[in-house]
């Protein structure tokens, strides 16, 4: 059997580090194939085939999201109940959320199929990418239980600790993927369906491997007394999963009207949208990373009542944000026409996307420090601020590319994702600071408590 990686002992900086890398890797890992996908399906299938797989990104990431942020949030019970060493309510909150995941995800499942072709046609989807985009989202959303498995598995083994199991995972299905989309689009020329079946496949070797790697942790020795019915507990999932899973659901809907508006430019907007929508995906990673050790270690300290172990993350945390920005940041802003022309052909999505990349460059640092706060806040078990902070992404983006993409056109978009950025940003650091802050004193005043009692 294996043992879980306790966060609430030791030194922060080499604890997080260590933690903060595998998981790095797989991030990135996982962002590559994905540009991987795109890349393929550009460069074999033409730039309308790549406008109807990216057209498709805000819907996939209302559906994932939402799936994820609950993953996101059971994985906080789970955390914490492993930092208070309630070895009986981990190992039922895994098994609980199994439960939960597995219905959700037959939900989703259903619903996204049902409605696909009306929320394309909501979307002003051009008719010269709209049956490739279908048949793409119909396979994906098909296979929604797998990416909700290996969600659910990764979250887990990250709350625990475990940041190894998902980069070992990824590895292998990256390799499965990228196989898998050059053996569909160049020699079976299946078409937009072949990338995804290849990326369906991909996530169910994924999630085998975390799953098999739960199975030998010491302390999830999880019988069938763990699974049965506990509302309270139920309760508590959904309090912390619900508001995550909305947040995220709520930011896509902000990332679907503004595909809205860059779909009615054309589909060179759609497809140069598309191209820059993956790499800044990509250039995120770092710092989002930063945001789920962050998670994880806020989480099991919290849970151990080890609140001045939480500042030092942070500190640890912001360093990583701030030096993914400077570099990341700056290719954005220099080399935009160079990255562009790795995933599409046409000069004029090229020329477009290089008006957008370098006004997100500029802004990144504030989404980067967004995902340290934010769940930080999460770890917490504090989800509300993050939901409402959801809401004012949602509601920046609408309002900035309304207002300003009849006067400065397509940059307008960019615009958009920086006001989102630093207006999310404002409202969980004032979060965190406050809930951090009111925790030591808490703490303070028990200690004292206890030694006058003494």
């Amino acid at each position: 059997m294996a043992k879980a990686n306790d966060l609430t002992n030791g030194k922060v900086s080499s604890l997080i580090l260590k933690f903060y890398f595998p998981m790095l890797l797989t991030n990135m890992l996982q962002q590559m194939y994905n540009i991987a996908d795109t890349a393929i399906v550009g460069k074999g299938l033409g730039d309308n085939a790549l406008a109807a797989v990216g057209n498709m990104s805000s819907l996939t990431f209302l559906i994932f999201g939402f799936s994820m942020g609950l993953a996101n949030g059971f994985s906080v019970i789970v955390a914490q109940s492993f930092g208070a060493k309630d070895y009986s309510k981990l190992r039922r909150s895994v098994a609980s959320s199994a439960m939960l995941c597995f219905i959700i995800a037959l939900v989703l499942s259903a619903v996204s199929i049902i409605f696909l072709r009306p929320v394309l046609g909501l979307l002003r989807t051009d008719a010269a990418i709209m049956h490739d985009g279908l048949v793409y989202g119909y396979f994906i959303f098909g296979g929604l239980i797998a990416t909700i498995a290996y969600n659910l598995c990764s979250c887990i083994l990250r709350a625990l600790g475990d940041s190894k199991t998902p980069f070992i995972a990824i590895i292998i299905s990256t390799i499965v993927n990228i196989c898998l989309d050059m053996l569909c689009i160049f020699v079976l020329k299946t078409g937009v369906e072949g990338a995804a079946i290849a990326t369906i496949f991909s996530q169910i070797v994924s999630a085998f491997i975390c799953w098999l790697r739960i199975r030998r942790i010491d302390v999830l020795n999880i019988t069938k007394e763990d699974f049965k019915g506990n509302g309270s507990l139920y309760a508590e999932l959904f309090k912390n999963g619900l508001p995550m899973a909305l947040m995220n659901s709520i930011t896509a809907v902000g990332c679907m009207v503004i595909q809205y508006f860059v779909n009615g430019l054309g589909v060179a907007y759609t497809t140069a949208y598309s191209a820059c929508s993956k790499f800044i995906n990509l250039f995120m990673q770092p710092a989002c990373t930063a945001g789920f050790a962050m998670s994880a270690f806020t989480s099991q300290n919290y849970g151990a009542r080890k609140f001045s172990r939480i500042r030092e993350g942070l500190h640890v945390c912001l360093a990583i944000a701030t030096i993914s920005y400077v570099i990341l940041g700056s290719v954005m802003i220099f080399f935009p026409t160079y990255l562009a022309r790795i995933m599409v052909s046409g000069s004029e999505p090229v020329k477009i996307a290089g008006t957008y990349l370098p006004i997100c460059g500029i802004f990144l640092f504030a989404v980067d420090f967004l995902f340290v706060f934010r769940n930080g806040c999460q770890g917490f078990g504090k989800p509300l601020v993050p939901m409402i902070s959801g809401i004012a992404e949602m509601a920046l983006r609408i309002g900035v590319i309304a207002l300003f993409i009849n006067v400065i056109g397509f940059r307008a978009t960019a615009y958009a994702e920086a006001s989102a950025w630093i207006g999310a940003l404002i409202l969980n650091m004032a979060s965190f600071e406050h809930t951090l802050n009111k925790s030591l004193r808490t703490s303070v005043i028990h200690h004292k408590k206890l030694r006058t009692a003494a």
